[in-house]
This record gives structure tokens, C-alpha cells and sequence, in this order.
């Protein structure tokens, strides 16, 4: 989950804010600025680790992290074309890519990195960075809206796909086919975002009134929440616990909410024989009559739990992690900050402030006390064929209008360890190499 900052908190040039996002498990947060960007740990509540920050690119407007690894992905304002991956424990450049127009944003996983243009998505092999598809048959994106199932057996992408209605494009990242289109809102999309095992897909439009869920791959409805009816809002944020039990979304208002995922039986024990009972039957054996919308208003859930910002209009976004073991909701917001709240996950009710970060600060870094306790590791392969980037550092030429690409050398299949690539420890087997030379990419086109 990423996000654009607004206007930054005064303190100067550098200390604004550019942009922040939080890693695929909520265990990280990432902070783009005018001076670079910063990654942060998210394991405590009373401390805010600092695991990496670089000045290298200046103005940061993308900056995402994959898990708990080395890689991370950047985008400046300066050159917005141009997307670096850089492997940061080894202050190694991998590559990077040039497209037709600004990137809006990007999304990865273990297997894929997507792309996002206003009007083309580029699908990434993360392992070797070699463009496997490019989807030009999209209406225009402005927004850069776009979502990856974290989980690499699927891969599944979402993407808007109409100009003037709520209709989602689901399409598998890796058969490279679209698998259907979901008629969820009546307006155009706002937010879409998977659940951490890929099998249901979230999305909100941009009245901000009403949140979908939806089963994957079939499309079927599977929920539905009101989020508010006094007040159309812009949804900023959408996302799942990572056991898939919570829905959380922000918006521009000083509210989150946080909805359960939950079905009623179908066999409702008997109500009591009250008045209130009675009343509760009346009104849904009248909902059976009612015009489909009124009907649809009365059976939608309203918010498990809430958390209280003490500011709107800021550019925020939200996350539900587990931290000290027990269930937290995370809001970062654009005013530099970020604010920690307990969750009751029985009970619901309003969540309770319990700390605030700034993101901003200055302080002694993990990454820093980590270099002074670490002995000195003994040379691997990947270590070998690293080798510091520099200003002069090769440039793949980039794409071609017709998606086309021109890409640098790779490591050879059978360099690389079983499995996903891991990127945790220098044992790691990841695809360091800059890209030098280059060769003509195939590439699939829809």
C-alpha cells in the first residue's frame, strides 16, 4: 500500500513528505522525502527502528520494499520515468528501467513487479527483472490504480477497468490471461486491494460510501460495508488483516474504520419475545419489498471498530499488524507522523491513541547499530558480481511505444537458489547484477 503525500509538515525542504507505504506484511514502513527515503521496522510499539535511509535519489515520489528484505524499489520526481531497484544492504543497484510516460505506481511480490502508466501495466519477473506482459488495452488510469496478491502462487491482478463505472479487470499474473471482469460499484474505483492469500479482492468507490468484497477468482459478492451515508469521502487507503479476518480503511475524514469479515447462519436462533424482536422480524421481512437499494442499505454491515484521527484532510494511509502480539491499527499520515492504536479484536469499539512516531526525526538507526555488532562476512557469489552503483551506472534504454524492451544481462538460470527469491541475509541468491549491455527482451503483448 502506497501512497502520495500532500502538501508536507514545515521544517524545510528536506523534511517534507513525500510519500509512504507499508511493505506486503505490515512489518515495515517506507517514507519517501525531497532528500531521499528511509525504511522503518515496525516490531515495537514504544520504538521506531530505523533499518536504512539514502539520500542517493533526491525528491523520492514511489518507494516500496519487498517483505522484510534487501530490495527496494524507488521513483523520483526528477526523473519519474525511471524506476531503480536496489538491493540496499549491499548499497548495490540491481537496475533500472525506463518507460514511455510517469510511473504511477508500483506493486510486487516474490515472483512479480508490476508497473503501473496511466495507460499500460508492465509485468515484471522479479527474479531476473525480464518483462513478461504488457496490458495496453486499458482505459486511462490518472490515478495509478492498481493491486498484486502478495501470494506468489497466484499472483493475481486487479486493475479499473472502465473510465465511468466500478467494473474491475482480475487478471492472473502468471498464465498471463484475464480471468473475468467484476461489476462491484455503480461509480468509478477509488481503492482495490487483496487479501494476504489472494482469494478475496476489497474495493470502494469514490463516493467512499460503500466497501465490496469479492471471492477470487469467481468474482461472487461476498460482503458488503457502509462506511458512512451523511458525507461522500475519498477513500486513500484499503487493506486486509493479514489473517484476512479485518477490513480497514482511511479516507480524508478524521475517521478509520475497521470492519469484520463475519456471516450470519442461516438458521438465526429464535428472537426474544420482545418489542424489540418483534421489530427486528418487521423490518427484515420489509426489507423483502423495498426498492433493491433501500433493501441493499438495510442489510449492509456498519464498522466493527474506529479509530480517531486528530486531523482530516491529510493524505493518509492505514494498515492492521500484530506487534508485541497483539493487534494494532497503524495510520501514517502526510503530517509526518505515525499513530499506533490498540485494537480490541472482540469487542470492537473505538481504538485507543497509544503512541505517536515522527517519521521525520533524526535518531541512531538499526542498520547502523547492526554494522557496528557485525562481524565481517565472508565473500558469497552474489557478493562477487555485486559491485557499488554509481552515477555512470548503465541505463537500460527503456520501452518502446509498442512495449517493446531493451534489457540488461542476467544472472543465468541455474545461479539462482530454489524457490522464491530471498533477500533476508548474505546467503541470499538475488538477481545482483547492473545492467550492462543489452539484449532484446520478448515480450507478450494484450
Amino acid at each position: 500500500m502506497e501512497a502520495e503525500a500532500a502538501d508536507g509538515p514545515p521544517g524545510g525542504v528536506e523534511a517534507a513528505l513525500s510519500c509512504f507505504s507499508f511493505n506486503q506484511d505490515c512489518t515495515s514502513l517506507a517514507i519517501g522525502t525531497k532528500a531521499g527515503y528511509k525504511l522503518f521496522s515496525l516490531s515495537s510499539v514504544e520504538q521506531l527502528d530505523q533499518v536504512h535511509g539514502s539520500n542517493e535519489i533526491p525528491d523520492v515520489h514511489i518507494v516500496e520494499r519487498l517483505f522484510s528484505s534487501s530490495l527496494v524499489v524507488v521513483v523520483s520526481h526528477t526523473k519519474p520515468r525511471q524506476m531503480n531497484v536496489y538491493h540496499f544492504k549491499k548499497g548495490t543497484e540491481i537496475c533500472n528501467y525506463n518507460y514511455s510516460s510517469n510511473i504511477l505506481s508500483i506493486r510486487l511480490n516474490r515472483q512479480r513487479l508490476l508497473v503501473c502508466l496511466e495507460e499500460a501495466i508492465y509485468i515484471h519477473n522479479i527474479k531476473d527483472m525480464k518483462l513478461l506482459k504488457t496490458i495496453l488495452d486499458i482505459p486511462a488510469n490518472p490515478a495509478g490504480l492498481c493491486a498484486l496478491s502478495i501470494n506468489h502462487s497466484n499472483s493475481y491482478v486487479a486493475y479499473p477497468g472502465s473510465l465511468t463505472t466500478g467494473e474491475i479487470v482480475l487478471y492472473d499474473g502468471h498464465s498471463l490471461k484475464t480471468v473475468c471482469t467484476i461489476a462491484a460499484h455503480e461509480g468509478t474505483l477509488a481503492a482495490i486491494t487483496f487479501n494476504a492469500s489472494g482469494s478475496k479482492l476489497a474495493s470502494a468507490s469514490e463516493k467512499g460510501t460503500v466497501i465490496r468484497v469479492f471471492s477470487v477468482p469467481d468474482g461472487r459478492k461476498l460482503y458488503e460495508f457502509r462506511r458512512g451515508m451523511k458525507r461522500y469521502v475519498t477513500i486513500s487507503s484499503l487493506v486486509f488483516s493479514m489473517d484476512s479476518q479485518f477490513l480497514c480503511a482511511s479516507s480524508n475524514t478524521e475517521t478509520v474504520h475497521i470492519f469484520k469479515l463475519e456471516h450470519l447462519t442461516n438458521s438465526r436462533p429464535e428472537e426474544p419475545s420482545t418489542w424489540t424482536g418483534y421489530m427486528g422480524k418487521m423490518f427484515m421481512a420489509a426489507s423483502n419489498y423495498l426498492p433493491a437499494q433501500v433493501s441493499d442499505m438495510m442489510n449492509q454491515d456498519r464498522a466493527f471498530a474506529t479509530g480517531r484521527l486528530h486531523f482530516s484532510g491529510q493524505r493518509n494511509i492505514c494498515t492492521l499488524s500484530t506487534i508485541q502480539k497483539l493487534p494494532r491499527l497503524l495510520v501514517a499520515s502526510s503530517d509526518g507522523h505515525l499513530y499506533i492504536y490498540n485494537l480490541d479484536p472482540q469487542d470492537g469499539g473505538e481504538c485507543v491513541l497509544i503512541k505517536t512516531h515522527s517519521l521525520l526525526s533524526s535518531g541512531t538507526t538499526e542498520e547502523n547499530k547492526e554494522n557496528d555488532l557485525r562481524p565481517p562476512l565472508p565473500q558469497s557469489y552474489a557478493a562477487t558480481v555485486a559491485r557499488p552503483s554509481t552515477s555512470s551506472a548503465s541505463t537500460v534504454p527503456g520501452y518502446s511505444e509498442d512495449g517493446g524492451a531493451l534489457r540488461g544481462e542476467v544472472i543465468p538460470e541455474h545461479e539462482f537458489a530454489t524457490g522464491p527469491v530471498c533477500l533476508d541475509d548474505e546467503n541470499e541468491f538475488p538477481p545482483i547484477i547492473l545492467c550492462r549491455g543489452s539484449q532484446k527482451g520478448k515480450t507478450k503483448q494484450s
